[in-house]
């Protein structure tokens, strides 16, 4: 099977040369996603809960589009502008899983797209 884009206006169209996601066979390797509301365009960032559930939500919107959802995700890479900021996105990122945790890394690193302090990517297999 050749690779398929992954689109949905349902979450923030791409800001450079690249994709939401690629789905290849079952598995779904989605772009970081940062905390804009697709609707407006506009950031996220009134709090760090907020933001990283419009950074959630977004994942959702990619997920969805792939006709997967939370569950699938089998991986998960968290950036953070400030690693003491993991607590409530560890507390936010976690209430979208029930069961069987994806694999996960979390790094703190110098700067972020539009200089948010969250971003997240994952790769999802059905």
């Amino acid at each position: 099977m050749s690779k398929k884009v992954i689109f949905t206006p349902k979450a923030p169209a791409p800001i450079g040369p690249y994709s939401q996601a690629i789905l290849k066979n079952d598995t779904l390797y989605a772009s970081g996603q940062i905390a804009i509301n697709p609707s407006t365009g506009d950031l996220v960032l009134e709090s760090i809960p907020i933001e990283t559930h419009q950074v959630m939500q977004n994942i959702q919107a990619v997920l969805e589009a792939a006709d997967m959802n939370f569950d699938d995700i089998i991986k998960c890479s968290i950036f953070l502008s400030d690693m003491n900021n993991f607590g409530q996105v560890n507390e936010v990122y976690g209430s979208y899983f029930t069961k069987d945790f994806p694999a996960r890394e979390t790094v703190e690193v110098s700067c972020l797209p539009k200089n948010v302090n969250v971003e997240i990517s994952f790769i999802a297999s059905k």
